[in-house]
């Protein structure tokens, strides 16, 4: 633990009063293990994260087993967390049939994941983007009218491996046409870690221009080249209030080998409070909970804010 008191607050002007924490590591962090996490140990995971206080945790995935294997347990997953509110685990469903196994199991949030580059969609979902959409379009017109509230993550908005930078249009465009099938919420993925805060302020102005609200807009960062934190400040400054990130910085991509650890949970933390900026998680719990993780994967946290306050090298 740290001394009382720290971080200090300081606030900046223009930024949020409040930020929603969008917590991904349940899913998208242990998707990435290259053994299989214990669905015990899964749901555990889990209800340590919303008593940390986090207002939302991505709970699983009902993708096919054969792609995503490390999530394969969604069905039994799903029933050993009720006891928090569903609205409150969101859940990833790549097709109508994913959709099918979730609302069989009572999830009142889902998400699909596209990409704003062809070579991206190729590989995640065997698909061009457009018929990647195409395939989204019956999904969350269902789930919408089951009263089911939709997200739309995008990979790739800011680079891509095989394709290199990608224009800003390209993903102003897939954005678009997100929010055009009716997704609630959008997540800007940047997958491998490319983004530089200029990029996202150049991003984010271009969304005003065509339409896009702000409170629309969740941005998702990794930390591959140490920019996470930098470009969530800047997300900050253009008005962002729901920021993604994963406990003790789990996760990577499946389909993207360059693509290493999320944004930190602990790190975001600590830089909102000392902002001045209300999350509503306890740190405490919240690095105790990425602890007791890294210790089930046997392997210390890329975090650096959990291992000051934990003293784990």
């Amino acid at each position: 633990m740290t001394a009382a008191g720290l971080p200090m607050e300081v606030t900046a002007e223009g930024l949020p009063t409040r930020v929603r924490i969008h917590e991904v590591g349940a899913r998208d962090g242990l998707q990435n293990e290259q053994t299989v996490v214990p669905t015990e140990i899964k749901a555990e995971f889990i209800r340590r994260l919303a008593d940390a206080g986090l207002p939302t945790v991505e709970a699983t995935s009902f993708v096919h087993p054969k792609w995503v294997p490390q999530l394969a347990d969604a069905e039994q997953l799903f029933p050993q967390l009720d006891g928090i509110d569903p609205e409150r685990l969101p859940v990833l469903v790549p097709n109508e049939r994913g959709l099918d196994r979730a609302l069989a199991l009572g999830a009142r949030r889902i998400a699909v994941f596209g990409s704003a580059t062809e070579s991206f969609a190729k590989a995640n979902l065997n698909r061009t983007v457009d018929e990647a959409l195409a395939m989204f379009a019956p999904v969350v017109a269902r789930a919408k009218d089951a009263g089911v509230q939709v997200r739309g993550y995008l990979s790739m908005c800011f680079g891509d491996p095989w394709e290199g930078p990608v224009p800003v249009a390209q993903t102003v465009r897939v954005c678009r046409a997100l929010l055009d099938l009716g997704c609630d919420e959008l997540s800007l993925g940047d997958t491998i870690g490319v983004a530089t805060p200029g990029h996202v302020q150049t991003l984010l102005a271009s969304l005003d221009e065509a339409g896009v609200a702000t409170s629309r807009i969740g941005v998702h960062f990794h930390d591959t080249y140490g920019q996470a934190l930098a470009n969530t400040f800047a997300a900050l400054q253009h008005g962002i209030t729901t920021i993604d990130a994963s406990a003790g910085g789990l996760g990577g991509c499946p389909y993207a080998k360059s693509a290493t650890g999320n944004l930190a949970t602990e790190d975001l933390v600590w830089m909102l409070h000392g902002l001045g900026i209300e999350t509503g998680v306890d740190l405490d719990r919240l690095t105790a909970t990425s602890v007791w993780m890294a210790d089930v994967l046997g392997r210390p946290s890329p975090s650096r804010t959990l291992r000051a306050l934990s003293h784990k090298e």
